[in-house]
């Protein structure tokens, strides 16, 4: 990397909660002690930089980002960096749909995923008791999370931007009766106290990440088991049935399916879909037979399913 000057290296944070997984293949890291550095959107002590670990190692170095854009436009140079972590889906918000868009335009690749359970703690400096806070700030999202644990105290709840700059301002600050709504990373980052851990009111709820990489940094991924494409046909009577039997017809499980307009269209759509297999010859085999049924075909990536984390 030639310009490492705005990446932060990570320390090694202790997890409480973070450790466990289920389900899906193992993921493809850097071997032992290499640190990758990967472009986020958000602060140190977001979930997307838990992702970014998870997927490559504790050690990776992050590219803070204030927009998915420009986590886009940083994954794409590979002199300062090694790729990127874009939240894709919410299991309760459902689809970031502006991301399906940056995704199309881009020439980045889909070389893994992770699914983050999304745990809300209540953070305080050391040593603070429950008693002593009088307000709570974090992002919106994340108060709207937690509001019925947050509805059995009087505090006044203040919005943020982001839930991990919350933490770190109170840190910086040295608060005594402010707490904030963070992940556990945010509390092992900025040296606060888990005064209560999760908060939040729903248990299964799960953010989707895909890792993204420059097209020349991405390599075969062996045992791939997943694929995301980007297509759109010419949208006569019975086009996209054509396309979705022909799937079904090779024995591909079709895990997602979104519909995008067409920038400049009349009312026309591409469809991003996430499709599962058995085989690589399988997958190929039935994107060859999609192609003759569509006007446009992309393989974002191929890869293999992610783990889910909590």
């Amino acid at each position: 990397m030639s310009d490492l000057s705005n990446i932060s290296g990570m320390k090694d944070p202790v997890y409480a909660d973070t450790d466990a997984a289920t389900g899906g293949e193992e993921q493809a890291v850097p071997e032992e002690g290499i640190a990758a550095v990967v472009a986020i959107q958000g602060y140190e002590g977001s979930f997307h930089q838990m992702a970014a670990q998870h997927f490559f190692g504790k050690k990776t170095g992050v590219i803070c980002c204030a927009t998915f854009g420009e986590v886009v436009k940083k994954a794409l140079n590979k002199k300062e960096s090694d790729g990127g972590v874009m939240a894709i889906e919410n299991s309760i918000a459902g689809s970031i749909l502006p991301n399906y868009n940056l995704l199309q335009k881009s020439k980045l690749k889909v070389v893994g995923e992770i699914y983050l359970q999304i745990r809300q703690n209540l953070l305080v400096n050391p040593g603070i008791p429950l008693e002593d806070i009088k307000e709570v700030h974090s992002h919106p999202m994340a108060i709207q999370q937690c509001l019925e644990y947050l509805d059995q105290y009087n505090w006044k709840l203040v919005e943020t931007e982001d839930t991990a700059l919350s933490a770190k301002h109170i840190h910086q600050h040295k608060s005594k009766h402010v707490a904030t709504i963070a992940s556990t990373l945010a509390a092992s980052l900025y040296h606060l106290d888990v005064r209560t851990p999760d908060i939040h009111t729903l248990t299964n709820n799960y953010t989707r990440f895909l890792i993204l990489q420059h097209e020349d940094l991405a390599e075969v991924i062996e045992n791939a088991n997943k694929a995301s494409v980007s297509f759109h046909t010419d949208h006569s009577r019975g086009s996209l049935a054509k396309v979705l039997t022909t799937i079904a017809e090779g024995q591909i499980n079709l895990s997602k399916l979104q519909s995008s307009p067409i920038p400049g269209s009349d009312f026309r759509y591409s469809f991003h879909a996430d499709m599962e297999f058995d085989s690589l010859h399988q997958f190929y085999q039935v994107i060859k037979d999609m192609k003759a049924l569509t006007e446009d075909l992309k393989i974002y990536g191929v890869y293999r399913k992610g783990k889910h984390y909590t």
